[in-house]
């Protein structure tokens, strides 16, 4: 169900699913430098960037 919320939030809120991508890229311990710059470029992408992070990064919103 989070899940799915995450998804909407990513649709429909876009700057605001950017933003908790980006505090979250940016306080993970588990990547370098170059890896979190990637991912918030990829994040920045309307609707389907903060959707790849999630499945695929292995992030989260909240």
């Amino acid at each position: 169900m989070k899940l799915i919320g995450e998804i909407l939030v990513s649709i429909f809120l876009h700057p605001v699913a950017w933003v908790l991508c980006v505090i979250n890229i940016v306080n993970r311990t588990d990547m370098g430098g170059f890896s979190k710059f990637l991912w918030i470029v990829i994040t920045f992408v309307w609707g389907i960037g903060p959707i790849l992070y999630i499945l695929l990064g292995g992030g989260r919103l909240w």
